[in-house]
């Protein structure tokens, strides 16, 4: 399963997190808060759900191909 990666920016606490463990999937915006970056899908499923797991505000979102939220935590 591929999964779909989102950020929810008003969850987002901007504490790069996400940018330090996977810099080919994440990076800032002009706001200095997380985005989803077109490297995503190379960092796999297992590590998507590793970067949601940590995410410190639960901002890093999942969904499945049927575009059903993967809750992680």
């Amino acid at each position: 399963m591929a999964l779909r990666v989102e950020i929810d920016q008003e969850e987002c606490l901007s504490t790069g997190k996400c940018v330090a463990d996977h810099p080919s999937a994440f990076g800032f915006d002009e706001n200095d808060l997380a985005i989803v970056l077109p490297g995503a899908a190379a960092v796999g499923d297992e590590g998507l759900k590793r970067a949601a797991r940590l995410c410190p505000s639960g901002a890093i979102r999942l969904f499945a191909d049927d575009g059903n939220e993967i809750h992680v935590r």
